[in-house]
């Protein structure tokens, strides 16, 4: 007998408009998107609020990327029949649950975070952080909260994220003297985050260093030739390291024939084999994941019309939502609701 879908644990996840997604992301948290969306209720988050914290200087690239971002989800694979899409911008509650959080933690707290912590420093933000990324973990909780989310799928670098979510939650919970709010699970995928083709730890269009998920077979061949490998592999019959070398962590993320990727490693830690041959094997499995991505891709990008009549439908499903659980904690708390049709306060 199928499980009702009203009974399946809510899953919440999403990303950032600020431009195309790429291989990082399809390796880190697509694949496992297109699986749990038959055994969850699953909402995908198009955050461009989230993206304006460090991008309100250019809303222009944050408004276009966000039909990017939707053409990426279902040319891999996303079925908007079974996972919400929705657009954050269009779902107000979560703003108001936003600025309630913010109520329930303290800034010393925020800045404790370590996720918000390594950002601040990697960006060179000293202390003119913008307020809208400081407050970035309570917008996440509302985020979680907001869809009732049990499990969030993260990298291990944002599992702090979750912990904060977590501490909101139970002293939410507390305040009303009963569990409103379920707190959250943090799911980190088995693949850790896909290295840059130059090596960098973090794989960016903006730094060229990545391979969007549109990219012709061209752009594929060449990024595939500057990927960093051993840069005392000097000749085919040196031995080599894999570890560190982006080529085999590319292959470990993508190559299906595991016993082929593991005879690879041994033959060039042994010498012998030249770096063409490694990055050969991996153009063809790049060249054969992606074209059919950028053929649906190009596809939908035809029809518009049908991409934004999803998002309308999905943003509509994800506000109703959204608003019940917002309608839920303020009764919780005592607090007082706005009736503007009736003009009328109600407690």
């Amino acid at each position: 007998m199928p499980i009702d879908i009203d009974q399946r644990p809510i899953i919440l996840t999403g990303d950032r408009t600020t431009g195309p997604l790429h291989l990082g992301h399809y390796a880190g948290s697509l694949k496992n998107r297109i699986v749990l969306q038959h055994s969850h209720r699953q909402y995908l988050l198009l955050a461009d609020a989230q993206a304006l914290t460090d991008n309100a200087s250019d809303p222009a690239k944050v408004r276009r990327n966000v039909l990017e971002v939707a053409l990426d989800y279902l040319a891999v694979g996303i079925d908007p029949d079974r996972t919400t899409i929705c657009v954050q911008s269009g779902l107000p509650a979560l703003a108001e649950l936003t600025l309630l959080y913010l109520n329930f933690v303290t800034v010393a707290r925020l800045e404790r975070n370590p996720t918000i912590k390594d950002e601040i420093q990697t960006r060179g933000f000293g202390r003119d952080i913008p307020a809208g990324f400081l407050c970035y973990p309570a917008a996440q909780a509302a985020d979680i909260t907001g869809f009732k989310a049990n499990v969030v799928p993260v990298g291990e670098d944002q599992a702090p994220l979750i912990e904060q979510t977590n501490e909101i939650v139970r002293r939410l919970n507390r305040q009303i003297g009963r569990d409103v709010l379920p707190e959250a699970q943090a799911l980190i995928p088995s693949i850790g985050r896909l290295p840059g083709v130059d090596g960098k730890a973090k794989m960016s269009k903006s730094q060229g260093n990545a391979i969007p998920l549109s990219a012709t077979p061209d752009e594929i061949r060449d990024a595939v030739r500057r990927m960093y490998t051993d840069p005392n592999h000097l000749r085919a019959s040196d031995p080599g390291t894999v570890e560190g070398n982006v080529v085999f962590t590319y292959l470990d993320a993508f190559d299906e024939d595991r016993a082929a990727v593991e005879d690879l490693k041994a033959r060039y830690r042994h010498g012998g084999l030249g770096d063409s041959v490694v990055k050969r094997r991996l153009e063809d499995i790049l060249q054969n994941l992606l074209a059919p991505i950028r053929e649906r891709r190009t596809a939908l990008g035809r029809d518009r019309g049908y991409v934004l009549d999803r998002l309308q439908a999905g943003t509509l499903a994800a506000r109703e939502r959204t608003q019940a659980t917002l309608d839920e904690l303020r009764d919780g708390l005592g607090l007082f609701t706005f009736d503007v049709a009736r003009f009328e306060m109600h407690r």
